[in-house]
């Protein structure tokens, strides 16, 4: 691990393209090698996350060891993201229950099942809510 200097800090200050850090800059690096493979795992992984390459990295190996819990691969952002997708796609089905009806007030005339469909897509989208709560209040 090696200190960065201050000449680093001067050059950084002129930079206007750069956004400001939301936490004190880091003063101390950890060099590793990765692959080919590794490196596109990594940076898919740090997209996923939103999250610069050398902020992911950061993150996962201090998640790792215990000094952050809130890490970008803990069960509950996975869950957090699966869930806020399936709720995306639950929702798209309000798109065809919509189609629906739309051809009831067309026609005047609705098929059997339109009114127990409706209530299973209500049904599930309020459960895929309602499990997104509970998973975002166990990360805050």
């Amino acid at each position: 691990m090696a200190e960065t200097g201050s000449s680093d800090e001067g050059r950084r200050g002129k930079q206007g393209s750069r956004r400001p850090r939301q936490q004190p800059g880091r003063r101390y690096r950890v060099h590793f090698s990765l692959t080919e493979h590794e490196l596109a795992a990594v940076e898919e992984a740090a997209t996923r996350a939103g999250l610069a390459r050398g902020a992911y990295a950061a993150q996962v190996v201090l998640a790792a060891a215990g000094s952050d819990p809130d890490g970008p691969l803990t069960p509950q952002r996975e869950a957090l993201r699966e869930l806020v997708r399936a709720s995306g796609l639950a929702r798209r089905i309000g798109v065809n229950l919509n189609q629906a009806v739309t051809r009831l007030n067309a026609t005047g005339q609705r098929s059997g099942d339109l009114l127990p469909y409706a209530r299973e897509c209500l049904r599930r989208v309020q459960r895929l809510d309602s499990a997104a709560e509970q998973v975002r209040k166990t990360i805050r």
